[in-house]
């Protein structure tokens, strides 16, 4: 039987992990627009959770429309309520609709340059589902998709873009591919019998190693913002706790907790919004 409950769990908002690992991009693109022009618009923080909460909520109900039949033979989805027939694929669509007019109505409250930027990016949404089915390495798109969010929401703060911003794109992008390859290892035996694709069966055995190297990645570009940034001593600190965060991390890999090691990117996140947040406060 349909209730509330079934589309909180159709957009998944009962596993919030999704919303954070989108927001912390975010986030910190709208914190390095600060740090760029050295003040706060606090209007644009609230903008950008609700943001997160409402798309990632639209790329779940999109990612189940698509997905429903291969879903069914997963073990991990089959219990998802499209897979599952708790709630049909008209009534998932409309839902859908729903959501996406609320999203594009939040952007009447963006910069021009914002809206442009959000919808743009927007078709990379509607365009992952699909991925899987005909890309090697559909993370790198899920990468360009959720890395965005630092672009757009840097757009709320500055209509100036900087090296600094590139740097960050580019490092969440190899972050958000490093981590949700480590995901996918979870899912890699029902991948491959069912014909979807993924970095882990592209990569094979080499997985976590390039998993890793792109972790390291997101950190120089870190780094290098910090630098061209004049960031205080006090991120010399976060960087060794990211150090730390990446030793637990590769534990949990190796003891094959995949789902475990995925989830703790988000204290990755959390550490980095924190660090960033004290710069601004700095300035």
């Amino acid at each position: 039987m349909k209730t509330f409950l079934s589309y909180i769990r159709l957009a998944r908002l009962d596993k919030p992990i999704g919303i954070y690992l989108l927001l912390w991009p975010s986030m910190l693109g709208l914190m390095l627009g600060a740090v760029n022009e050295g003040y706060v618009n606090f209007e644009n923080y609230l903008i950008v959770l609700t943001g997160a909460i409402l798309v990632r909520s639209c790329g779940c109900v999109i990612n189940d429309i698509s997905d429903y039949k291969f879903d069914r033979l997963v073990k991990r989805t089959k219990d998802r309520p499209i897979a599952s027939g708790e709630i049909s694929l008209r009534e998932a669509w409309v839902f859908f609709i729903i959501l996406s007019i609320a999203s594009i109505s939040l952007l009447l409250f963006t910069p021009p340059i914002t809206i442009k930027l959000a919808l743009f990016f927007s078709l990379l949404i509607l365009f992952y589902p699909l991925a899987k089915r005909f890309i090697k390495a559909p993370q790198v798109v899920l990468g360009i998709t959720f890395g965005s969010g630092s672009i757009i929401s840097y757009s709320l703060q500055s209509d100036s873009f900087s090296l600094s911003l590139m740097i960050l794109y580019i490092g969440l992008i190899a972050w958000i591919v490093s981590f949700d390859s480590i995901y996918a290892l979870e899912d890699i035996d029902d991948d491959i019998k069912i014909g979807i694709n993924s970095t882990p069966i592209l990569w094979g055995e080499k997985t976590i190693f390039i998993s890793n190297i792109l972790h390291f990645i997101f950190y120089a570009a870190i780094v290098l913002i910090a630098y061209i940034n004049s960031f205080s001593n006090f991120f010399t600190i976060i960087f060794c706790l990211l150090l730390i965060f990446f030793y637990l991390q590769t534990n949990l890999v190796k003891e094959g907790r995949y789902l475990e090691a995925f989830k703790f990117n988000n204290n990755v996140g959390i550490l980095l919004v924190i660090s960033f947040a004290i710069e601004i406060f700095l300035i």
